[in-house]
């Protein structure tokens, strides 16, 4: 059966993503898609499209709103921008997307199919029922306005779509998987995110089959103008109706209204972790990059993040604010994005991928060498506080070449600048 991975509450957030940001996000999420190919392989990575702590985690290293509805749109909308060119040679294949771009899912497939060989008619008639499942056949309140299918030249697929709940200002995003899916009416959602809206009529639970056949029979001897007429006779009692059946409980990552980062937001041991493991492995594997100029210690910190996304295991991604720490965040949540910082971390990584495809795998492996690391000692790291960590941040925003949907960070005087603790401190305790 497929699987599920859990849910969240994400708020509904309106806005752009700005060009000088979208352009960098594509570049950076077509890398480390390329990073994960290479090193896990492509059904590996439709499987972490499919799990909701992952994708929220993946859209707040690139810099987006790290608790927002708009992750789904703007990943997915870098997804589809950056792997177009690549889908030849990656086999991976984004279509759909938001409003009029997710009608266009079926006739996309078709394309796709027809380049391919794979079954573009039957790919189609799969995003169709997706959609109807998750209009219809899930009724909790939320209206479908994003509709993503991601399939691989083997046929394998993922479809990742959101709706929203105007009067509440909640969004929901919905994760589904081929791999392991036997039906598309019987528990087919490998995740569901999204706070609980009330009585939800979920006719996908396998518990509603006999509801299900109840349907279909009641169809067939009755027909649709029967049906009316039977519903009009019945409204006026509808009180008296039995309650749902308490849907079964799921891992839940509570995504909050704030949009400022706080320390409870994230897991601070693996924040420490990260952050020594960049000094402790940064002079050792990245010694010649250090000497390039503009590089320095900062961008091995954002690399430490990036590679928990490329390597970290599934339990690592609960706490989706603290790879917002990586690039900050366009509404300057928790910082302003340090674009210099964002563009070494893609000539870092794009330079990884391309000699690994040669047969080079040095720089890679550094990468990967940054996540074990992390992890050996997060158990004992300790650092600054959160509040000071993020002080310097923003002291430094101007020099990082920091900017948001405000505009450029001017550079900061020396009567507004923090006295805390610095970065440099963070070291791994010998306890």
């Amino acid at each position: 059966m497929s699987k599920r991975a859990g849910s969240a509450d994400m708020p509904l957030h309106g806005g752009r993503v700005p060009a000088w940001l979208g352009q960098r996000m594509t570049r950076l999420g077509a890398v480390i898609v390329e990073a994960i190919i290479l090193e896990y392989g492509r059904d590996e990575f439709l499987r972490r499209l499919a799990h909701p702590f992952w994708f929220q985690s993946f859209g707040a290293v690139m810099g987006m709103d790290w608790h927002s509805s708009g992750i789904t749109t703007s990943v997915l909308g870098a997804l589809k921008r950056g792997l177009a060119p690549l889908s030849g040679e990656l086999g991976i294949h984004v279509c759909g997307g938001r409003g009029k771009h997710s009608r266009a899912t079926p006739s996309e497939l078709t394309a796709i199919g027809e380049r391919t060989g794979l079954d573009g008619s039957s790919l189609a008639r799969s995003s169709r029922l997706v959609a109807k499942v998750d209009s219809a056949a899930v009724q909790d309140g939320f209206e479908l306005y994003l509709h993503s299918f991601i399939v691989a030249n083997d046929g394998r697929w993922v479809v990742v779509q959101q709706g929203m709940n105007g009067s509440r200002k909640q969004a929901r995003r919905y994760h589904w998987l081929s791999e392991g899916l036997e039906s598309f009416v019987e528990a087919p959602h490998a995740a569901i995110e999204g706070r609980d809206q009330g009585k939800i009529v979920n006719l996908t639970d396998r518990r509603a089959l006999s509801s299900r056949q109840g349907q279909l029979d009641l169809l067939h001897r009755m027909g649709p103008d029967g049906i009316l007429r039977e519903l009009s006779r019945v409204a006026p009692r509808d009180t008296a109706a039995p309650l749902p059946i308490a849907q079964p409980l799921l891992p839940h990552l509570v995504m909050p209204d704030h949009h400022d980062v706080r320390p409870d937001d994230i897991v601070t041991r693996r924040l420490y972790g990260a952050l020594a493991a960049a000094a402790d492995r940064g002079p050792e594997d990245f010694a010649e990059l250090l000497l390039v100029p503009g590089i320095g210690a900062r961008t091995v910190r954002s690399l430490a993040m990036v590679a928990e996304i490329v390597h970290g295991a599934p339990c690592r991604f609960s706490d989706p604010a603290r790879f917002s720490l990586a690039h900050g965040g366009k509404d300057r949540h928790p910082f302003p994005v340090p674009t210099k910082v964002y563009d070494k971390t893609i000539a870092v990584m794009k330079s990884a991928v391309s000699t690994a495809r040669l047969g080079h795998d040095e720089k890679l492996a550094a990468i990967r060498r940054l996540d074990e690391q992390a992890r050996r000692l997060e158990r004992t790291a300790t650092g600054p506080s959160f509040e000071a960590l993020i002080n310097e941040e923003r002291n430094r925003s101007h020099e990082y070449g920091g900017r948001s949907v405000f505009g450029w960070e001017p550079p900061i005087g020396p009567e507004w600048k923090d006295q805390g603790r610095s970065l440099e401190t963070c070291k791994n305790s010998k306890s």
